[in-house]
């Protein structure tokens, strides 16, 4: 069983999502907080890292948000965490993120969301990241995307091993037993980045 003091929550800053999102992020964080994981998140003050922040928090868990200085300047971020952490670029948040993470954990978003997280999964394709990457496919949102991944694999432009990189979970509770029981990423296995 993985030791798992930090997991960090990618998701979407929108409020104009349905409801079901918005619950799954509330209910993740709430399980993060009563198992004692400090969340770490972009710090948004909206949408889905707000809700499972504040979840988190209410449940007697600490959040810490990371947050480039150009968003605090347009007044994006969410002071009411345990932590907020402000960085000079998104590349430097990104790779903070990483470091301070002993799992990752995908609620769905757009753009801002994806690229995180395809960025983590390519990381972890080249052993600069071996931690568990859990994507949290609720209402069937990541559907088109784990096809095109599938789809990708079956035309050789991965190789299906990669298929391991990531797991994918329905329900909050599901993501939380998969960050504790995946194996660690054996970073011997970048050989194998090339096809």
């Amino acid at each position: 069983m993985n030791k798992i003091l930090s997991v960090c929550v990618y998701g979407a800053s929108s409020n104009r999502i349905a409801p079901v999102y918005i619950e799954a992020a509330r209910e993740l964080g709430t399980l993060i907080g009563q198992h004692g994981i400090r969340l770490i998140n972009g710090a948004g003050s909206a949408g889905l890292m707000l809700a499972s922040s504040t979840a988190a928090m209410a449940a007697g868990g600490k959040a810490t948000g990371i947050i480039p200085r150009f968003m605090v300047d347009e007044g994006w971020g969410n002071s009411e965490q345990s932590e907020m952490l402000v960085v000079e670029s998104m590349h430097e948040r990104k790779q903070m993120m990483a470091n301070m993470s002993d799992a990752v954990i995908a609620l769905p978003g757009g753009i801002g969301t994806l690229e995180e997280m395809l960025e983590i999964i390519t990381w972890k394709q080249l052993g600069l990241y071996l931690n568990p990457i859990v994507i949290l496919n609720i209402n069937g949102y990541y559907d088109l995307l784990l096809a095109m991944l599938n789809h990708a694999m079956e035309e050789h432009f991965m190789r299906t091993g990669h298929a391991a990189l990531w797991e994918v979970a329905t329900t909050p509770q599901e993501a939380i037993e998969l960050i504790y029981s995946l194996p660690l990423w054996d970073k011997t296995m970048r050989k194998f980045a090339a096809i």
